[in-house]
């Protein structure tokens, strides 16, 4: 499993901006290795982020994103003490979900 994502979400007002950075090595498939093999395609494809368990945000990511992506967004009706929870999905089937208090 990967390692864990590091998300702070900060409510200013009636929103939340919440900042996530994810532990993935995402190889995009076309990248050959020492002897001389094509590395294969190891990347997330699914996000979605849920604020107390209603989700507010999804994406479809593809072999394009970076390695250790960051993503930001903000969270209309979030406050202090709220859970935001991210999860994310490659696409060999690894999966991995992180959760942070809104502060």
């Amino acid at each position: 499993m990967a390692d864990p994502m590091r998300i702070r979400a900060q409510a200013s007002g009636d929103k939340a901006t919440v900042r996530v950075l994810m532990s993935h090595e995402m190889e995009s498939g076309q990248r050959k290795d020492s002897a001389g093999k094509i590395v294969p395609a190891w990347y997330i494809q699914d996000v979605t982020a849920s604020l107390n368990g209603k989700v507010v945000m999804t994406a479809e990511w593809g072999p394009a994103v970076s390695k250790n992506p960051f993503l930001q967004f903000v969270v209309k009706g979030a406050k202090a003490g709220d859970k935001i929870s991210v999860n994310w999905k490659d696409n060999k089937g690894d999966s991995r979900t992180d959760e942070a208090t809104v502060s």
